[in-house]
């Protein structure tokens, strides 16, 4: 069964990553699980309480198809947890990686966006990482999807889900119909 596991922090964006793992999960009845620092319970900047299911310490990247890192505004902070030798293994053993909004930072710091193109929330949010792939970034507002990698900007959790799935070979006339709806209230009148 396909498996995605989605890095959350305290005060995590809830919206960022809440319509990909509905949708994985009840749509497409992929397995959805969720990982903290120490495994501990995370609230989210809306309140939301969630238990997880590993802690990031412990996360082997073989066992997962995805391994997506939600924002949120602890990556801008000296003490994030560090996701470096864990998002360098899981890109090494092929697993699709994703990061949204200021969850992009860790996969900048890791390496990993250096020779791929990707978005964030801009480009100044990303050059105090360290990283080594300014020429490959891409000022979008939709996310960015270069082979196994998907970044995206906090606003564009729907563009996100897509990507995703794209990447896991998931992409269909059901996904783009799926998409549309929650594209919908952006269509012009």
């Amino acid at each position: 069964m396909t498996t995605l596991l989605t890095i959350l922090t305290p005060g995590f964006a809830d919206w960022e990553t809440a319509l990909l793992n509905a949708g994985a999960r009840e749509y497409y009845r992929l397995d959805t699980r969720f990982a903290t620092p120490g495994g501990e319970p995370v609230t989210s900047a809306g309140g939301l309480r969630v238990a997880p299911q590993v802690a990031i310490e412990e996360i082997d990247p073989s066992d997962y198809d995805a391994l997506l890192v939600n924002g949120g505004s602890i990556w801008q902070q000296p003490d994030a947890p560090d996701l470096t030798k864990l998002l360098q293994s899981a890109q090494a053993a092929g697993v699709v990686i994703g990061g949204i909004c200021d969850g992009v930072i860790p996969l900048a710091r890791a390496g990993v966006l250096d020779d791929r193109r990707h978005t964030a929330n801009g480009p100044e949010s990303l050059p105090q990482t360290g990283y080594g792939g300014g020429a490959f970034f891409v000022g979008s507002p939709r996310a960015v999807l270069d082979r196994g990698i998907i970044t995206a900007p906090g606003t564009a959790p729907v563009s996100f889900m897509g990507a995703v799935m794209e990447a896991l070979g998931l992409r269909t006339g059901d996904l783009d119909f799926y998409l549309g709806l929650y594209a919908a209230e952006h269509q012009a009148a």
